[in-house]
């Protein structure tokens, strides 16, 4: 890790960054002995931030397998989570059918 004097960090700031993106970390001191670290921030991201999947399905394959899944669950499935209160069931939602 490299080391600089107030006074040189000052005059390179540009570098000294551009050395503390590449090794993680400097240094700079100063005359009385107290030193201080310079490093880079992490960038912030969403955890949702995830690169897409390409499936190449229409509309209508995704539809009909929501669908398919929704039809698997019985109608008073839960949940348990340990340490929370149990929640009553929704009652079943009526099937719309749709015009073609």
């Amino acid at each position: 890790m490299k080391v600089y004097t107030v006074s040189k960090a000052r005059q390179n700031l540009a570098g000294v960054l551009e050395e503390a993106r590449r090794n993680g970390t400097v240094r700079i001191k100063r005359r009385d002995g107290q030193e201080f670290v310079i490093a880079p921030a992490k960038a912030k991201r969403s955890p949702l931030d995830v690169p897409g999947v390409r499936l190449d399905l229409s509309a209508a394959e995704i539809v009909r397998a929501v669908r398919e899944g929704r039809e698997r669950e019985p109608a008073g499935a839960s949940i348990r989570v340990p340490g929370r209160p149990q929640v009553a069931p929704r009652a079943p939602r009526p099937k719309v059918r749709r015009q073609p």
